[in-house]
């Protein structure tokens, strides 16, 4: 690792002590000058003198259960997101078990009690202090590194694609930041943008003298034999060597080994959401509908009065047949916001054959779709009114899809639906994605939307239904609120 990764690393424990140690003198002045709303309680003071003792070993405690649970562990490219969660789970473990010593250990440990609101006060402020300081630190490396203060960690990629096939990996490997990719290594010289570093000789020669800290392997033209010589001088000079995945090569988390009487077997789970983890699911789904609810119904009034006076000829949420689970079809809801001459009519007892506004749209595929396989994106539609085009921009058309979230046949994150012409052009793989319930939002969404083409599509979505967890989810809103904001 890079000298400034171990600082920035090691800073974060007397740091957290620190913050953790500070909270008790705060929490108690919070406690003398404040009461809980609508609860009134007799204040209890405690001395400086008392309180630092408590607060010396409780924050040192505090650090020790953070670095029992792997918070400390200098981690490349961690996810900030689960590190922050991390914090707030393992502070309240920490409040559970000082309140229960505070409370059993009086008169053994100690005479004089500390107040426990001023634990409870102390762990939020903990929480609030720790987790800011943490988007603090993570703030000043990005800016030193995007300003080269401090190295980047030197990245060479093992590959003989072109430029046009590497082009998404770079610019990946650009927006973490922390990497400068120095070139690309293969046993013949490739139709590349990236500087050329010869043969497997020279990538050793580069490896012995300190000259990179990463490879990352793609595809080359080196026979095994070579690949293997990389390998173990990688390890000798310590440069950390990963691979890309193939399709099925993704990583496998929802595995589960049992026996068949002496036969031990593993199972590759369609997908670990099971059991509990779906009832907790379809609970938020039903807390999201509450706050959506709360929050929108003033817009979703003033869109349909806006939609109502543009087109007045069709009803202001359009309903459109869709494929979910097990291949079934249901109506989702949407905001209109095409005019009701050319919206396609398969959800208001009108077939293919006579419904023009299909035909219409078929004819814009031909000519102006800008995506390849089952889906499609016309490109400057014709079909939409004013409001369409901007409730459709910012994704106001989507809110409707609550009630279908309410209904059950939809969830707050799951991969899109598609309409049953579309699921007709499936491939045998691709219907996987039908062994689900589909979502308002999803991973393809929050990675490259319309941009990708379907076959992308189609492995993000996998990805997301092999590696499923709560915590992926609330990724995916949050990515999902930052893109509208962004546009």
């Amino acid at each position: 690792m890079k000298k400034h990764e171990i600082f920035f690393s090691i800073i974060k424990i007397p740091l957290d002590f620190s913050l953790v140690f500070a909270s008790f003198f705060i929490a108690r002045d919070v406690r003398l000058n404040h009461d809980l709303p609508y609860i009134i309680l007799p204040k209890q003071y405690i001395s400086e003198n008392e309180l630092f003792f408590f607060a010396l070993f409780w924050a040192f405690l505090y650090i020790s259960i953070f670095a029992i649970h792997s918070l400390y562990k200098m981690k490349l490219s961690s996810s900030k997101l689960k590190e922050f969660f991390d914090i707030i789970f393992y502070s309240i473990y920490f409040f559970i078990f000082f309140s229960a010593v505070v409370y059993f250990a009086r008169d053994f440990l100690y005479s004089k009690e500390l107040p426990r609101l001023i634990i409870l006060f102390t762990t939020l402020l903990s929480i609030f202090f720790v987790i800011l300081s943490r988007i603090i630190i993570n703030l000043v490396q990005n800016h030193l590194l995007n300003i080269w203060i401090i190295e980047k960690r030197k990245i060479v990629l093992l590959s003989n694609k072109n430029t046009d096939e590497l082009s998404d990996i770079i610019e990946d490997i650009k927006k973490a930041s922390i990497y400068e990719i120095i070139g690309y290594s293969n046993d013949t010289k490739s139709d590349s943008e990236l500087k050329y570093l010869w043969n497997k000789d020279k990538l050793i020669k580069l490896i012995k003298d300190w000259k990179i800290d990463e490879i990352i392997f793609l595809t080359s033209d080196f026979s095994n034999k070579d690949l293997q010589e990389i390998w173990e001088y990688s390890r000798i000079y310590a440069v950390r060597y990963r691979y890309i995945t193939n399709s099925f090569d993704i990583t496998k988390l929802n595995t589960e080994i049992s026996m068949l009487y002496k036969i031990p077997l593993i199972e590759i789970k369609n997908t670990p959401l099971d059991a509990w983890w779906r009832v907790i699911k379809r609970s938020l789904d039903f807390v999201a509908w509450i706050i959506w609810t709360i929050i929108f119904s003033p817009l979703m009034i003033f869109v349909a009065i806006a939609i109502k006076l543009e087109d007045p000829n069709g009803p202001v949420i359009y309903k459109n047949r869709r494929v979910w689970l097990h291949w079934t079809e249901f109506n989702l809801y949407k905001f209109r916001y095409m005019k009701w001459e050319y919206c396609i009519k398969d959800s208001y007892w009108i077939s293919e054959k006579s419904d023009t506004a299909l035909k219409y749209e078929k004819k814009l595929i031909e000519e102006r779709s800008t995506r390849n396989g089952p889906l499609y994106k016309i490109e400057n539609d014709p079909r939409k009114t004013k409001i369409g085009n901007f409730i459709e921009k910012y994704s106001i058309d989507e809110l409707p899809q609550f009630f279908n979230v309410i209904l059950g046949n939809m969830s707050l994150v799951w991969p899109r639906p598609h309409q049953p012409r579309e699921v007709n052009n499936y491939a045998e793989e691709e219907k996987r994605l039908l062994t689900i319930k589909p979502g308002i939002t999803g991973m393809a969404q929050v990675n490259g939307r319309d941009k990708n083409d379907f076959s992308d599509e189609v492995k993000l979505d996998l990805f997301y239904i092999e590696n499923w967890s709560l915590l992926i989810d609330i990724k995916i809103i949050i990515k999902t609120f930052m893109i509208i904001i962004k546009r």
